[in-house]
């Protein structure tokens, strides 16, 4: 068990068994074919930084994650030493609407994971911090389906914020964007502009 992938599969494993955030084998495998020549990577929600090493152990990109959880946060520092990716892997711990108006640069690939309440209100920095042609990856927009009627009503507010960030992402002439129903769904969106 000394292949880095191994062990990180392995910890992802248990990590869905117990459901702790961790994107799904599919939605990994379409994130890594989407990073393939990226340098900078940011992922919002990091949980406990699984998909974080991975996408570095994959591509070598340099990758901001960005996790609010203090339980969580030192969980990810912990497996970041684990698989050597220190210089590999930033971990920033707090509030990501705080966060993203702080960081320069841009990322050629972001993946949104965070609190899906606040996708929106991370949508302009995520939109300034994306280099052109890159690729925004927002998780779960689909995990309460697509039709309010079958909702349940203490969740029919989150289907809706949900609904607002797909119609503004899709209503931005600056992106395509593509929702794969993968995991819980994924909106791709690639920067035009």
């Amino acid at each position: 068990m000394n292949d880095p992938f191994s062990r990180l599969q392995t910890l992802r494993a248990a990590a869905l068994d117990v459901r702790d955030p961790t994107v799904c084998d599919e939605a990994l495998s379409l994130l890594l074919e989407l990073a393939k020549g990226a340098e900078r990577i940011l992922e919002i929600g990091a949980a406990e930084c699984l998909t974080s090493i991975a996408l570095h152990l994959a591509t070598g990109a340099e990758v901001t994650a960005i996790e609010r959880d203090p339980v969580r946060a030192q969980r990810a520092r912990e497996n970041i030493a684990a698989f050597g990716a220190e210089r590999g892997v930033r971990l920033l711990e707090g509030d990501a609407g705080e966060i993203l108006p702080c960081l320069e640069g841009t990322f050629d690939l972001i993946f949104l994971d965070g609190p899906k309440a606040q996708y929106r209100r991370y949508f302009a920095d995520c939109k300034r911090l994306l280099r052109k042609k890159g690729v925004l990856v927002s998780d779960d927009v689909l995990f309460l389906g697509r039709e309010k009627e079958k909702v349940p009503k203490k969740r029919r507010m989150l289907f809706e914020h949900i609904g607002e960030y797909l119609a503004l992402l899709e209503g931005d002439p600056d992106f395509e964007t593509q929702i794969i129903e993968i995991g819980e769904g994924l909106a791709v969106s690639r920067k035009l502009s």
